[in-house]
């Protein structure tokens, strides 16, 4: 097919196409993300999320999420 003659969606779907052939699927993924520039700061925004927990606090999420929390119980 003409590149000059397809449109921006075929293109793009070319181009994937291309590298997923080329590179595998985790390879185009790879590829794809050198391009991505994000935004803002990752580092001091998980310091907001995660600064007011302890690795207890974690843990207790994990395990109430699983349903093997029980109250009043603490593993050694």
């Amino acid at each position: 097919m003409n590149a000059q003659m397809m449109t921006p969606q075929q293109i793009r779907v070319a181009g994937l196409a291309a590298l997923s052939r080329e590179l595998g699927l985790v390879g185009m993924i790879r590829f794809m993300q050198q391009f991505e520039l994000g935004q803002g700061d990752y580092s001091k925004d998980r310091h907001e999320w995660l600064d007011k927990y302890t690795v207890d606090d974690i843990a207790k999420m994990v395990r109430e999420k699983k349903g093997t929390y029980k109250p009043g119980k603490k593993k050694k």
